[in-house]
């Protein structure tokens, strides 16, 4: 199977100090990115760790697509535990990151210890010597810089432009628990707070530069030539909407949530659309290499904004939530989560949480006004700064989390394969970790149309789902991919039969689910605020996890030596990398 190339890089914060690992054996195994975070993270991280404590660990990795100039692969992964959960949690980003990680010739960078002021890491390619070639440098000039800021610094002063940068913005380094590590300005390792476990670190920044080359063998002229292909020539929607094409179908459907998820259909609707969100795109955006370019560079000269979406899950977090309907003023809470550094789900969920104890839905001054509180901790913010599942009760407002992370969009009261998708999650009320909607919504292909009602026969195919994203999230493949890259040319890209991605994805989410259970998290925690409404909701579960090979309360029973055990007064690894 292929898989990533070059060694683990360790950045010790503490010590000052750097090393690489071999990680062969690891690469072998799980193929980069998520798989490898979650192995590494596994064995690495202990598992009573503060997520805000020195002994949490970051990773960030690529997969072997990233060596390639295929479609569809301009992506990253970044995995630590969740302040917002208290789980793992792995998020991705797309932009052009990823190909200057490959280029410094690692396979992945652990950030480990903390730092008593606030650093940037410059990570240059290994130098002839085989030594890795690392700098700390402080920057206290950067200090709540917001994240534009960060990047001009570093071109100014090192002449890499944001797409060499990885960084965090005041609301890193405040602790806001859904803070995200943003690169290219606006793409954002947004879902699980990862931002805010750097902030803890002392770490303004990461930069990457390196024209180093892996060893990957890459003959797949036909599987890769029509990927990249049909990328370009597909006529798909998300070409001028990106994912806000999707905001009049799901509300439609009664699938989009809104004030607070009180409904679930917002009469407004049609000003913050898909066809909005068109009007004010103003050139085409992608990511690295990718020719499907769903990306929404936007602008309102009349209002002064300049940003990159709002897509659908920003679309209902701000708007339909939020009881806004403005795209202009969506795109305005967009463009401030991205320069602050904030997840636009849970800040929109939060904040629409606020406006509903206020009775201030639609108040689109106060959602900025709140937004910018949130970030610096100021007055209210502090509380909101938790989230939803820590301040809820404060606000006198519903839990809508599972995990501890906010819902996205895609409503599960409607689809409820979704809603199941949402409950096994292992970092939550997340809609592309099972990514099960598409096959709910009306317009998919009618071979693989399900009724969005009831659950029978929908846990195999969530199982599936899972592994598969797994997959694309470990090889790095964009998961908007869906419709072009097939099982078949995902195996071969890969040189793999598709049931052994199949099984390394489930090795993958059961190495997730062990961690998870290590901190006391079983069935109790895959549920639903509405898990009473969805008719056979807990036979469903219980078949999942037969499925899977799991115990009836949601726990994975112990394997063989090797497989998911651990040594679980230890951080180390307990086998040879």
């Amino acid at each position: 199977m292929r898989h990533a190339q070059g060694p683990l890089l360790t950045v010790d914060l503490s010590a000052r100090s750097t090393s690489t690992t071999p990680i062969d054996d690891r690469l072998d195994e799980f193929v980069g990115g998520r798989g490898l975070n979650t192995s590494l993270a596994y064995d690495r991280i202990p598992f009573d760790a503060d997520p805000l404590g020195p002994e949490n660990r970051l990773y960030l990795s690529t997969g072997p697509m990233q060596y390639s100039t295929t479609s569809f692969t301009g992506r990253m992964a970044a995995t630590a535990l969740s302040p917002l959960t208290n789980g793992l949690c792995s998020s991705n980003a797309g932009g052009f990151l990823s190909r200057n990680v490959t280029g410094a010739g690692y396979a992945a960078i652990e950030i480990v210890g903390e730092s008593d002021e606030l650093l940037a890491i410059h990570v240059r390619e290994i130098g002839d010597g085989g030594e890795p070639e690392v700098t700390f440098e402080a920057v206290p000039d950067l200090e709540q810089s917001e994240v534009s800021a960060v990047s001009d610094r570093f071109f100014e002063s090192h002449g890499l432009s944001a797409e060499h940068v990885a960084c965090i913005g005041p609301a890193g380094e405040n602790g806001v628990r859904f803070a995200s590590i943003m690169t290219s300005d606006t793409r954002a390792f947004g879902r699980g707070g990862l931002g805010a476990v750097l902030g803890a670190k002392g770490v303004k920044a990461l930069t990457f530069d390196g024209d180093a080359t892996a060893e990957v063998d890459l003959d797949w002229p036909d599987e890769a030539a029509a990927v990249h292909r049909d990328a370009a020539t597909s006529d798909s929607i998300m070409k001028r909407q990106g994912t806000a094409s999707v905001t009049e179908l799901a509300n439609e459907v009664g699938a989009l949530p809104s004030y607070y998820f009180s409904e679930t259909s917002f009469e407004g609707v049609e000003g913050i659309s898909g066809d909005r969100v068109e009007e004010k795109k103003y050139k085409k955006g992608t990511c690295s290499q990718c020719a499907f370019a769903c990306k929404l560079p936007t602008r309102d000269e009349g209002a002064g904004v300049e940003t990159e979406g709002p897509e659908f899950e920003t679309v209902m977090a701000f708007g339909s939530n939020a009881g806004v309907d403005d795209v202009v003023d969506v795109m305005r809470a967009n463009e401030l989560c991205d320069e602050l550094g904030m997840d636009t789900i849970s800040c929109g969920d939060v904040v629409s949480m606020f406006l509903e104890s206020e009775d201030e839905f639609g108040n689109a001054e106060l959602v900025r006004s709140i937004v910018e509180q949130i970030a610096y901790r100021e007055g209210v913010g502090d509380k909101l700064a938790e989230g939803v599942h820590r301040a809820h009760g404060e606000f006198g407002a519903d839990d809508w989390t599972v995990k501890g992370l906010s819902f996205s969009g895609h409503d599960g009261r409607h689809l409820n394969g979704q809603g199941l998708a949402f409950a096994t999650a292992n970092r939550g009320a997340d809609h592309m970790y099972g990514e099960f909607y598409p096959y709910e919504y009306p317009l998919v292909d009618p071979e693989d149309a399900l009724d969005p009602r009831g659950l029978d026969g929908k846990p195999p195919k969530l199982v599936e789902k899972e592994n598969r994203n797994a997959v694309l999230d470990s090889a790095i493949v964009c998961k908007f991919s869906r419709g072009i890259v097939t099982d078949d040319q995902l195996a071969a890209l890969l040189d793999a039969d598709y049931e052994d991605l199949q099984a390394l994805g489930a090795r993958i989410v059961e190495r997730e689910r062990a961690f998870n259970n290590a901190r006391g998290f079983d069935r109790d925690d895959d549920t639903l605020p509405y898990a009473d409404e969805i008719e056979g909701f807990e036979t469903a579960l219980s078949e999942y996890y037969a499925l899977r090979g799991w115990n009836d309360d949601g726990t994975v029973p112990d394997r063989d030596a090797g497989d998911v055990s651990r040594d679980a007064s230890s951080g180390d690894a307990t086998a040879d990398d």
